[in-house]
């Protein structure tokens, strides 16, 4: 099957199914960016980070897509927000010691959190971790506060985070309850 085809698809896959790739792809993302940073040296350290950024990618897209019937001003800011982050980790860009690709994510993650709580598809719980996830991020923002809370900001973010992909992985959406709200 050709590229097109496979996009087609998935484009027309079910939301239960976007939530469950979203979730796996984003799993497969964190696991390939945290062994290639304990691991991998050098050029495959690169390769590395890569192949979790281009995960990434197709996370957004998935979740855009998922959250577009519940705001699709707010789900375009937030693949926006995801865009831009992911461009400045690929760059690798950090400039005074911020990492701007960790902050731009908690933007990202405070929008999800937003559009999670007021889907009716998923559990409001999620919106609330994934929000506490973005702000989590935000203290990166400064250097000082990230090392004052290091490492527990980092554990509190990625743990939040991961409870809302697991329940992606492992419910994904309320099928019947996303079709009302992108009816409505």
């Amino acid at each position: 099957m050709n590229t097109a085809g496979m996009m087609k698809r998935i484009a027309e896959a079910s939301p239960r199914f976007k939530a469950r790739l979203a979730g796996a792809l984003n799993f497969f993302s964190l696991l390939t960016a945290g062994l290639t940073e304990l691991l991998v040296r050098g050029t495959l350290n690169f390769v590395g980070g890569y192949i979790a950024i281009a995960s990434m990618v197709v996370v957004t897209l998935l979740v855009y897509d998922i959250f577009k019937p519940v705001n699709r001003g707010l789900s375009l800011l937030a693949a926006s927000f995801a865009f831009v982050g992911l461009t400045f980790e690929a760059l690798r860009w950090q400039p005074q010691g911020v990492n701007i690709a960790i902050v731009v994510h908690g933007f990202y993650c405070l929008v999800i959190g937003y559009l999670i709580f007021k889907s009716t598809f998923l559990p409001r719980i999620l919106g609330a971790l994934m929000a506490f996830a973005g702000l989590a991020w935000l203290t990166f923002l400064s250097t000082r506060l990230t090392n004052y809370l290091s490492p527990y900001n980092l554990a509190s973010a990625i743990l939040a985070e991961l409870s809302v992909m697991l329940w992606f992985l492992v419910m994904g959406v309320n099928v019947q309850r996303w079709k009302e709200q992108a009816s409505a």
